[in-house]
């Protein structure tokens, strides 16, 4: 088996969609985002921007592993912002699975981020994964998945005043994500804009923003405050249009407020992964994105 670098190509982008399809079944994104039905053009070309961002931004932690005819079966990518490590993707082929592959591409990541403090990761189920990880020194914290349409009667209003986010909210952005995660999200942000909704609340008790999708998903959350952070949520499941389905993944029980919105907006909860933590608790009030952590 050879490790190589991962390059900021369409080739590379296409050869890693078809590894995450062939082992996962679906074209969805990258880490933390469960299957969502048949492969949709725009789920694949949203998983291809997304690897392209990353393998451009943090060339040294994205790799492919090749077998000895030279075909993919397995690929990693992490990333690294003012300090804190993140682990976006890791997919092995399910032929190339139990032969070292996962731990050798987990490995070389975790190479790459081996000068930082802090480190996350979004875990699925997979018993495979959370062991890895666990070994690797990450406290796991499981956490729920809520989705559902919500029910906007029962849903009360934000607390107070929430506006479109727009780049010039960066530095705003930035200071919350010190705050919370010890590093801001960097150039994840100019990405973000460009594929997501943004609210934003700013207030002399503090600040808070959450990043979602058309699509009904909240890509990610991070607020100074409980109250400010259930204001951003619930400004952000009140801006989905009419009848659809809103899915909020990757809540830890540190984010009892996050249950609260989700509970008022009659989502439904279940068990789904683990959030991974290294050198820090869980950010709190604080829900990661799958990719950009």
């Amino acid at each position: 088996m050879l490790l190589r670098p991962a390059r900021d190509t369409e080739e590379d982008a296409e050869t890693v969609h078809a590894l995450a399809t062939a082992s996962f079944g679906d074209s969805h994104t990258l880490k933390g985002e469960p299957p969502q039905g048949p492969p949709s053009a725009e789920r694949a070309a949203r998983f291809r921007e997304k690897f392209r961002h990353l393998a451009g931004t943090d060339p040294a932690g994205s790799w492919i592993a090749e077998d000895e005819p030279g075909n993919a079966v397995g690929a990693a990518q992490s990333h690294i912002r003012e300090g804190t490590w993140g682990l976006a993707l890791l997919v092995v082929l399910p032929g190339a699975q139990g032969k070292g592959v996962g731990g050798a591409l987990l490995q070389r990541t975790l190479e790459y981020g081996r000068g930082c403090l802090r480190g996350l990761i979004c875990c699925s189920r997979h018993p495979a994964a959370a062991r890895s990880y666990r070994r690797a020194g990450f406290e796991l914290h499981p956490t729920i998945r809520m989705r559902g349409v919500v029910d906007r009667a029962r849903l009360p209003a934000p607390d107070g005043p929430v506006v479109a986010g727009t780049p010039r909210d960066r530095d705003l952005l930035d200071s919350v994500d010190r705050r919370l995660r010890g590093g801001a999200h960097g150039p994840d942000h100019a990405f973000l804009m460009r594929r997501c909704r943004l609210v934003v609340a700013d207030d002399l008790a503090g600040s808070g923003y959450c990043y979602f999708r058309e699509d009904g998903t909240v890509e990610t959350l991070a607020a100074t405050s409980r109250r400010l952070a259930t204001r951003v949520l619930t400004a952000a499941l009140l801006g989905l249009d009419e009848g659809v389905t809103a899915e909020i993944q990757d809540v830890t029980a540190a984010q009892q407020w996050a249950v609260d919105v989700g509970l008022d907006a009659g989502l439904a909860l279940r068990a789904e992964g683990f959030v991974c933590v290294r050198g820090m608790r869980p950010p709190s009030p604080y829900i990661p994105s799958g990719a950009f952590l």
